[in-house]
């Protein structure tokens, strides 16, 4: 008798209507970045979250939390921390994932994160004060064989820096010293605070007349600056450039990485995501989850370059 009502009641429950779980998203969504605002990255990340919240009709928001001149893991340390829900999304640059793991961060060890999208390449550069002795990399590297040269850059552990870095190994000179900042702007050198930096053109666009550009770190020329060489072309063993995507904790369902995914790649082919691309520099798209792993795996290639120039 109580297998019979307990094979009817379980019937009955197959009849009724199954009672959903909430469809994602039903609550407040987090896109944390882990800079200061203004650059690139923070521009369209806040373009995707103003889209996502007119999507789902939910709220979003940017979240800058910079690291210092450390790094941008503490952003990240919080993503990994978080449930693996999709409500705390991660904008990150190629450091986060290629790199975090690496340096002693427990939450990020063995990489925690899965690509969503990738959506933009900077338009890195290097760059000196216009009056600088040098114009170009080849006169930058005469000059500081002989004079003391300051590096600036956002910390030792990410790649623009060592980047830089190995390109003077590759061109046999050494900056006398090199710092870390939280901005690299047109203010640190003016002040004297390094001589040469290594920064974003976004960053340095207001004095940019008044600047000289050395090297782009970019797969292409910089539309805006046709004259200036990539470091492919001055050493082709250190073709590089750096880029941003969306990721979540690995563990997010599928369904709230599609959910993303839709908005985010909307809103790179939008007329004013391109038309940020057109004033900037940037190149600005959408690789799905696929490509971005292949990307990935071709600039773990090329970090594996950059370590060995620097000897390591």
């Amino acid at each position: 008798m109580k297998t019979l009502l307990t094979t009817s009641a379980l019937a009955l429950l197959a009849l009724m209507p199954a009672t959903a779980q909430a469809e994602y998203p039903e609550k407040p969504v987090e896109f944390v970045v882990p800079w200061p605002p203004g650059d690139l990255e923070d521009v369209l990340t806040r373009m995707i979250a103003d889209q996502f919240q007119t999507t789902y009709s939910v709220p979003a928001a940017v979240v800058n939390k910079p690291g210092g001149g450390g790094g941008p893991f503490p952003g990240a340390v919080e993503v990994a921390m978080a449930p693996a829900d999709g409500y705390t999304i991660g904008s990150f640059v190629i450091d986060v994932p290629l790199v975090g793991p690496f340096i002693g961060i427990p939450p990020l060890e063995g990489n925690p994160f899965d690509p969503v999208g990738i959506f933009v390449t900077y338009p890195f550069v290097v760059a000196a004060r216009g009056d600088a002795p040098y114009a170009t990399m080849e006169e930058l590297a005469a000059h500081a064989r002989e004079n003391p040269v300051t590096l600036g850059h956002f910390g030792d552990v990410t790649s623009p820096a060592r980047h830089t870095l190995a390109m003077a190994k590759a061109m046999e000179f050494d900056f006398a010293s090199d710092a870390a900042f939280d901005a690299l702007d047109c203010n640190t050198l003016a002040s004297g605070d390094a001589d040469v930096i290594n920064t974003t053109l976004q960053l340095i666009r207001p004095c940019l007349d008044e600047l000289t550009i050395l090297m782009a770190d970019t797969n292409q020329r910089i539309p805006v600056l046709p004259d200036v060489p990539t470091a492919g072309e001055i050493v082709p063993e250190l073709d590089f450039s750096t880029w941003n995507g969306l990721f979540v904790h690995e563990d997010t369902p599928q369904e709230v990485r599609d959910a993303i995914a839709k908005v985010a790649s909307e809103v790179m082919a939008s007329d004013a995501a391109q038309q940020v691309a057109k004033e900037t520099g940037a190149e600005i798209y959408w690789l799905d989850a696929d490509q971005s792993e292949a990307q990935m795996a071709k600039d773990t290639d090329t970090l594996g370059r950059i370590a060995a120039f620097l000897g390591e």
